[in-house]
């Protein structure tokens, strides 16, 4: 009993399962659903040597219950398989479903997968090794576009930094220039006080002299 059971579930609502075998796997499922607390997409749980598979994604839970000597690969091809054609055809009708309800629709499919991934391991498997080197490539091209944005933020705070020291040595210049000029027009200012003050000096000496020497004169 490679693959043993399955359910589409909306939160901890079955919409949809199927088995072919008899047995509580059901029950066991669907309490491990009401349990659910993994923050993890992906995760497993053994029991009794049978492993519980879970895909998690969107706001649905896949399930398949497999024998524990047939890994995970092949039970997490099926969910993948299931995840994709249920998102595509059945995601809408899904989100008001009531319990149960797409047990005719959606049961069949189940079925199929099932049988398919069972009847084809070696296929499954090369898919399953080919979409795990895709996944690893793709988070490593994420990893990388996260550091790239991430610099990209340094290099604008540096750009900020350098739009505020470039801000502030303009207004240091238009202050510095500022203080030029006023000292320019103090000196200005000093020279002709300087030369206003000898020109008076020069007038007065003058007037003294013209005046002592006209006395001078008289006598």
């Amino acid at each position: 009993m490679p693959l043993i059971y399955a359910f589409v579930a909306r939160g901890t609502t079955v919409l949809a399962e199927y088995t072919p075998y008899s047995g509580n796997f059901n029950t066991v499922a669907i309490e491990c659903l009401q349990k659910l607390a993994n923050p993890e997409p992906k995760f497993t749980i053994a029991c009794d040597r049978h492993t519980f598979n879970f895909l998690v994604a969107n706001g649905f839970t896949y399930l398949v219950v497999a024998d524990e000597a047939y890994g995970r690969q092949i039970p997490f091809a099926f969910l993948e398989r299931v995840r994709d054609e249920f998102e595509e055809k059945y995601a809408e009708k899904a989100r008001t479903a009531a319990a149960l309800s797409m047990d005719r629709t959606f049961g069949p499919r189940l079925k199929s997968h099932m049988e398919y991934c069972m009847e084809h391991p070696e296929e499954i498997s090369k898919i399953a090794a080919v979409q795990k080197k895709v996944n690893e490539v793709k988070d490593v091209m994420v990893e990388n576009i996260e550091k790239v944005l991430e610099r990209g933020e340094k290099i604008e705070l540096l750009v900020d930094k350098t739009d505020d020291l470039r801000n502030q040595a303009e207004q240091f210049q238009k202050k510095g220039r500022q203080l030029r000029n006023k000292m320019w027009w103090q000196n200005c200012k000093m020279k002709l006080v300087v030369l206003l003050a000898i020109l008076v000096l020069a007038v007065v000496i003058f007037l003294l002299v013209c005046f002592t020497g006209g006395k001078n004169c008289t006598k």
